[in-house]
């Protein structure tokens, strides 16, 4: 008698993992795609006309006055869903190129938030690159395996983006944006703890992952229809690159966001003396990009003694300036924002006068590995007035271990000895120990506020430090030289001018 074999149920993240690998083997054969940085964007677009034809389709059984955004035959379900009498071949090339996304691109809304706007803006730069009608009929079929009418294909979706887009960094190299890891997100979303009727704002939100775990950490809170839709609506982002964007927008469709609020644009791209308090925000949680320089017509936006081309030094003062009297921030930088002198030292200044900067984090090495070994900190302040003093707290890594890697990243867990320090929304019954202490303003003031401060708790034998540690240091203070003769090339170049 043959023996049975156990069929062993595929997870949904499993199936899903499926379906993508096998979309973008198909996709490799295409000659109109050259690597990762086609392939994504082109199934990403793909991705989101399937999720958002779900969605319409799961409002229209709960509304019957629901109206589709996109309309006949440009549905998912009118073009794609049939994978025997579909179109494929020129037939569906012409339609996808001529009719579909002309169609997309050209939509408009009646009046305040209508999704036809949101759907406008999204393809406003998307492109299909792929040549042959028939393998993208093969793509369009195992993009339509996915379930989005299946609450765990939501969140599976959801957290294969995460993947997707570090396959994006590696793809693109260097360009100065590493994506927030999600540990770091919901630490930062926690100790901010941005609440019902507040408006939080990510200035350079590319995917979505601070808003997304902002609504998630205020939705047990809601308590009617009125307050959910408000908090949709308060919950904001800005992204300059049109591919984070579309995929930032997806994110929240698949979170449930019907009319995201995000919008396509450089956040630095206005004079921050024109932000107006209708403007201003309670609360801005952000990781913006590290080592970015702006032109010239971006920095003139900015104060002229404050005026810089670093990206980090400009998202700083626009945080300070967008946030309403109390608002909250937390923000991730590099360390260069804590030693940098200068301009540096002139916003740090202007930061510690306005605000009380009263906590940073000091992240571990290796935290946004493998996209930078730069040792990363987590500022956190309110808009309440002048700092007085700072604490800080030194995360360690793991026990036995020196460092993160890509293969052993942080876990959240790790961020509970700092949450059980924090000691709540006070933060009154704070204690020195071995990773935390406080440094009084006198203090930061003499020091030229420099806030890359070491921890005075910590034994400092170079003999029983790890040669990562070492090395890290030596890079820093060759950036903290570079700084200088980077201000030194400045003032000599006013002088030729």
């Amino acid at each position: 008698m043959a023996k049975r074999t156990k069929t062993v149920p595929t997870s949904p993240q499993a199936k899903l993992s499926a379906v993508i690998k096998t979309a973008r083997d198909t996709m490799r054969k295409d000659a109109g795609l050259n690597g990762d940085l086609d392939r994504i964007p082109q199934l990403a677009w793909l991705l989101f006309l399937k999720a958002y034809d779900g969605l319409e389709e799961r409002r229209q059984v709960t509304d019957r006055k629901f109206r589709s955004a996109i309309e006949a035959p440009y549905r998912w379900r009118d073009w794609a869903a049939d994978p025997v009498n579909g179109r494929t071949g020129e037939e569906l090339l012409t339609f996808v190129n001529e009719k579909l996304l002309p169609y997309l691109r050209e939509l408009r809304g009646a009046g305040q938030d209508d999704p036809r706007d949101v759907i406008a803006a999204v393809f406003k730069e998307t492109y299909n690159r792929m040549l042959s009608g028939y393998l993208l009929r093969d793509v369009v079929n195992k993009v339509n395996e996915v379930n989005f009418a299946s609450s765990d294909d939501i969140h599976t979706m959801a957290h294969f983006y995460e993947s997707m887009l570090r396959e994006m960094r590696d793809a693109a190299g260097d360009s100065g944006e590493f994506y927030t890891p999600r540990p770091v997100i919901r630490f930062m979303v926690q100790q901010v703890d941005p609440r019902i009727g507040e408006t939080v704002l990510d200035p350079a939100c590319g995917t979505g992952g601070f808003l997304v775990e902002s609504l998630e950490h205020i939705r047990p809170y809601v308590t009617s229809v009125e307050e959910l839709r408000g908090l949709d609506a308060d919950v904001r982002g800005i992204e300059k690159k049109p591919l984070p964007y579309l995929l930032g927008m997806m994110n929240l469709l698949l979170h449930e966001v019907q009319q995201p609020h995000i919008v396509r644009d450089n956040a630095l791209g206005r004079p921050v003396t024109d932000i107006r308090n209708v403007d201003r925000v309670d609360v801005v949680l952000t990781n913006p990009p590290f080592g970015g320089e702006e032109e010239k017509g971006i920095q003139s936006n900015f104060p002229e003694a404050t005026r810089t081309a670093e990206t980090a030094w400009l998202f700083l003062q626009l945080v300070q300036r967008i946030l309403r009297p109390g608002g909250r921030c937390g923000i991730v930088v590099p360390n260069g924002v804590l030693f940098g002198d200068g301009v540096g030292a002139r916003i740090k200044e202007r930061l510690l006068q306005d605000c009380n900067l009263h906590t940073i984090v000091r992240l571990p090495q290796g935290v946004f590995s493998p996209y930078t070994i730069i040792p990363t900190n987590l500022l956190f302040f309110e808009k309440t007035g002048r700092t007085k003093e700072i604490w800080y707290f030194e995360l360690p890594p793991p026990e036995g271990r020196r460092n993160y890697t890509k293969t052993k990243p942080l876990r959240f867990e790790e961020f509970a000895e700092c949450q059980a320090w924090w000691k709540g929304a006070s933060r009154k019954a704070r204690k020195e120990s071995e990773h935390a202490w406080r440094v009084p303003i006198a203090e930061l003031e003499a020091n030229g506020f420099n806030l890359d401060l070491r921890n005075p708790n910590r034994p400092d034998d170079l003999a029983h430090r790890p040669p990562q540690e070492l090395l890290a240091e030596l890079i820093q203070a060759e950036q903290e030289v570079l700084a200088v003769l980077d201000d030194i090339e400045c003032v000599l170049s006013g002088h030729e001018d």
